[in-house]
């Protein structure tokens, strides 16, 4: 049996866990809550992450939840796997910075976005990114002639990071600029995100299809 259960929707953000996962390369066990059933909002799954979202997991009876903190936790948790600087590293520093500001400015940037809100420009100072234009004209600063977010290499940050970015672009939600599409692209390619999306991509198509309106 797994010391790590993970709870998720192939339909989620979940698929950036399952990629951490599959990087880390422990052995986990997958439970998958159906949102036709409501499955995320039942008593036994409120329990566990009474917000009743997805993802979850559950290592040797640790509940993480929230994506970022997940993948900080797995990095940390499975050193060997090498997606995170040492723990006393200074580069420790530009890697939360990074993890983090996709937690934050990015995650925000984009809500709004797909909200259709535009934060007046007097009224920036009171939100945490300011506006979609300061969150990538910054990420493109930092990505730009890099190929990873700071000098360790591959790291659960540029996970995090290039996951949004190939997601957002994807959807219109994120400009499509070449230095994000490049750093994206390089990322979602590695044998982990591949075999990530092959499980998550048959459990979509597994999933039962809505009956057609008459």
């Amino acid at each position: 049996m797994s010391d790590i259960v993970f709870y998720t929707n192939p339909m989620s953000r979940g698929r950036i866990i399952r990629w951490m996962l599959e990087e880390v390369g422990q052995p986990y066990e997958t439970k998958i809550l159906d949102w036709a059933s409501g499955a995320a909002k039942s008593p036994e799954y409120l329990a566990i992450n009474p917000m009743g979202k997805v993802p979850t997991i559950v290592h040797d009876g640790v509940v993480v939840t929230e994506c970022a903190a997940i993948c900080a936790y797995l990095a940390d948790a499975f050193p060997q796997a090498g997606l995170a600087p040492p723990s006393g590293s200074k580069l420790r520093g530009p890697y939360y910075r990074w993890l983090f500001f996709g937690a934050g400015p990015i995650e925000q940037a984009v809500a709004f976005g797909t909200l259709n809100v535009d934060v007046p420009e007097d009224k920036r100072i009171s939100v945490g990114f300011g506006s979609m234009g300061d969150v990538l004209n910054t990420l493109e600063g930092v990505l730009k002639g890099r190929e990873f977010l700071d000098d360790h290499g591959f790291t659960a940050a540029d996970l995090y990071i290039a996951s949004h970015l190939s997601w957002g672009m994807n959807f219109g939600m994120i400009e499509k600029r070449p230095v994000f599409e490049a750093y994206a692209e390089r990322h979602v390619n590695r044998p982990a995100a591949l075999r990530a999306d092959e499980i998550d991509n048959a459990l979509m198509a597994a999933q039962p299809q809505p009956e057609p309106a008459e």
